[in-house]
């Protein structure tokens, strides 16, 4: 398989990865549903929102399959029961049925009444069509028509098993009067919920291990091959008299993060980079999502072998540091005008860098309480700095709503950015300390994704050159050795 041939198999096995992502996810979204969400009865409820007319009766249509879409078919066939429960508010006795389309309509000919026609859920309002007309000539309860139906005082519910048809669900006072105003709730008891949610779950498992499998076995072979044809950057020492090194100090951390601030900077370009690096962004995303199959069959590897496969760890740092490019030129730092190039390697001259010493072993009990149990200090400290507290509120309406709260790089990067636009300067010890939360937070995920054994220290190293490999001059080249003398033309016999 050529070069072309692999990169296929890498786009393919990211792609693969997202749609098992999301069908994992779906899985995992019923399997919650259905254990937290229904009442002590098994129904999914919804909460009582009230509807009104100044007409007699409050209507909606439900159609199961008297049409022949697959949707309405799935409803029929797969929804099981419905149950409604209405009160009628001002002390009216309630009225609650379920009947024939054809046989509401015939019972509310000329009759004055509201059918809900939609519903907006944030926040919560009902659409109505009203038609004219007077009172029925007869109240509900009188009627012979009704597939189910239930009245009296307070709260009354009606439970139906679904069939198929045009079905109408009323709401009305129990004597037929005008003027309803109504609390309703809708519930429905499926079976198919976890059944289907389990079979979402091991599809999608089988489709991340078959994207996981394409995106590993394509970066293998991609890998070896740039290895072959001498492509591949190695962190090899300059050669004497080719300029300066990075020599590691004693007990200095093997991951390093290293950045330079540009200078000048635009004072408004870093108000749009969030908005350019949009396709950094994107990519990323599917990255970090080959990124998680990627560390688990390194931490097989790791428990059985004691190493990381190369061709993996070269990926691993490779996220890393393309993720690094893009947080020194956007949220993270604002420490850079250039633009972040599309690569996982080492560029030559690029201010943001960082490098992870590949182990020749790792310890085969630590892969399994490193990435966890060991790192809950660590993952406080990054919580702090990076931030992200994502999450899910109520609120008064009902409704669930995404939150999320930033770090205190992201908070420190934006003064030092508000800083540059009014003063024209980026605070340089603002710098050092923003380098110095990036710094600790990298050297965590080297940590957590596997890459080394050595726990990171709490250590503040602020400044953009790591100071546990500072940059040393290399020694000079030897000189050329002298010829041999020749003599003097006096000493020549």
């Amino acid at each position: 398989m050529g070069r072309v041939g692999r990169a296929v198999l890498i786009v393919a096995g990211a792609l693969v990865l997202l749609v098992g992502f999301a069908i994992t996810a779906g899985g995992g979204t019923l399997l919650w549903a259905n254990a937290t969400q229904r009442d002590a009865a098994g129904f999914f409820t919804t909460s009582r929102q009230q509807f009104v007319t100044s007409g007699s009766a409050l209507t909606s249509a439900l159609d199961f399959g008297s049409s022949p879409g697959p949707s309405d078919l799935f409803l029929h066939h797969h929804l099981g029961t419905i149950r409604i429960r209405a009160s009628v508010l001002g002390g009216a006795a309630t009225f609650v049925g379920i009947a024939p389309s054809a046989s509401v309509d015939q019972y509310l000919t000329n009759v004055a009444h509201s059918r809900v026609t939609s519903v907006d859920l944030f926040p919560f309002q009902a659409h109505y069509r009203d038609y004219g007309g007077t009172a029925p000539a007869s109240p509900p309860v009188a009627e012979k028509i009704w597939a189910a139906s239930a009245s009296g005082p307070g709260t009354r519910s009606l439970t139906w098993p679904t069939e198929q048809g045009r079905w109408t669900v009323v709401v009305m006072r129990a004597d037929g009067q005008r003027g309803v105003v109504a609390l309703v709730s809708i519930g429905a008891k499926a079976g198919w919920v976890q059944p289907l949610g389990v079979g979402l779950i091991i599809g999608g498992v089988i489709l991340l291990m078959l994207g996981a499998l394409m995106f590993v076995f394509g970066i293998i072979g991609l890998t070896r091959r740039r290895e072959r044809e001498g492509e591949v950057p190695g962190a090899t020492p300059s050669a004497p008299g080719e300029g300066p090194v990075r020599l590691p100090v004693a007990g200095s951390y093997p991951a390093r993060l290293d950045a330079t601030l540009d200078s000048p900077l635009s004072r408004w370009l870093w108000i749009v980079k969030g908005f350019l690096a949009i396709p950094h962004f994107a990519i990323l995303v599917v990255l970090w999502m080959a990124l998680v199959p990627v560390s688990i069959f390194a931490g097989f590897s790791i428990l059985f072998t004691g190493r990381y496969p190369r061709s993996l760890f070269d990926f691993s740092v490779g996220v890393l540091r393309w993720t690094w490019r893009v947080t020194f030129y956007t949220f993270g730092a604002f420490g850079t005008d250039r633009y972040p190039p599309f690569s996982l390697d080492p560029v030559a001259g690029y201010p943001a860098e960082f490098t992870v010493d590949y182990p020749e072993h790792l310890s085969r009990g630590l892969v399994l309480v490193k990435w966890w149990l060991l790192a809950i200090p660590q993952y406080i400290v990054v919580g702090i700095f990076v931030g992200g507290s994502w999450g899910l509120s109520r609120q008064w309406n009902h409704s669930w709503l995404f939150s999320a709260g930033g770090g205190l790089i992201s908070l420190l990067a934006f003064v030092a950015a508000v800083i540059l636009l009014v003063q024209g300067r980026y605070p340089a010890h603002l710098f050092d300390f923003i380098m110095g939360m990036n710094r600790w937070c990298y050297r965590v995920f080297a940590y957590v994704l596997l890459l080394r054994d050595e726990y990171p220290p709490f250590r503040f190293d602020a400044g953009g050159a790591d100071p546990g490999w500072p940059v040393v001059e290399p020694p000079p080249a030897p000189s050329p050795p002298n010829p041999p003398s020749l003599g003097t033309l006096d000493q020549v016999p």
